[in-house]
Formats: structure tokens, sequence, C-alpha cells
């Protein structure tokens, strides 16, 4: 029995050191080329980098959502879950920028009919008729 063991032992660890080694590769992932910012970025750009997953990309957004744009890195401290020390891991990939205004709409275009402003009926247009 012993000498079997002694043959197949080898094998075992050696196996299990590779299934270790690939999952530790697995879960680290390269940062982003350029800073993230935090303002406008969708999750999946949040989740380039280290330090942010599904989760906190999603509380990162939701938090967005409901306060307004970041002023500051400093401000994901009040994010559960993100603390000191994890904010300075991730602090050189992230960036505030500009928030994407969605309430700043773009000048309608004059190849397009319907954007065009409809002009107000001028005094000397017929009154409409009213029934009696």
């Amino acid at each position: 029995m012993r000498p079997r063991l002694a043959r197949v032992l080898p094998f075992f660890l050696l196996a299990l050191c590779l299934c270790l080694a690939s999952i530790a590769s697995a879960t680290t992932k390269k940062p982003p080329a350029k800073p993230v910012n935090i303002n406008t970025a969708t999750p999946e750009q949040l989740q380039t980098v280290p330090g942010i997953g599904p989760a906190t990309a999603e509380k990162i957004i939701q938090m967005r959502r409901s306060y307004g744009a970041f002023k500051s890195v400093d401000d994901l401290r009040a994010i559960r879950g993100i603390g000191p020390k994890r904010l300075e891991k991730m602090r050189k990939y992230l960036t505030v920028g500009k928030p994407a205004s969605a309430a700043s709409p773009a000048a309608p275009s004059a190849k397009c009919p319907s954007c065009e402003k409809k002009k107000p009926p001028t005094a000397d247009a017929d009154p409409p008729q009213q029934n009696q």
C-alpha cells in the first residue's frame, strides 16, 4: 500500500498545484490602460478596475443615480465594502470627470423636419371657430 501511495502522491500534489495556480491567475485581472471615469463608466468598464466586481460596480452606479455625480474618488468611501485600503488600491485606475449630461440634449438637426420648432400662430390667422 505504501509504495503505491508514494507513486500517486507526487502526481496528486502536482495536479493540486496546477489547479491552484490556474485559479490564482484567473482571479487576477489586467488593469485598464487609462483611468476609468466613475461619473460616466458603465458597470463593465468599472469591472476592469482591480478591486471592483459586479456587485461593487452596481453599487457605484446606484450611488451615482441616487446622489448625482461624484466630486472626488474619495466619495466612493460612502459605499459599503470600500474602505481606505481598498480605495487606495483602486485610486490610480479611477478618475472623476464631467458626468454625461442627459439634461442638455444636442441641438436639433436642420435636416430633421420633426425636430424643428413649430412657429406659434400669428395674430392675423383665423381664430378657431367655436360650436354654439
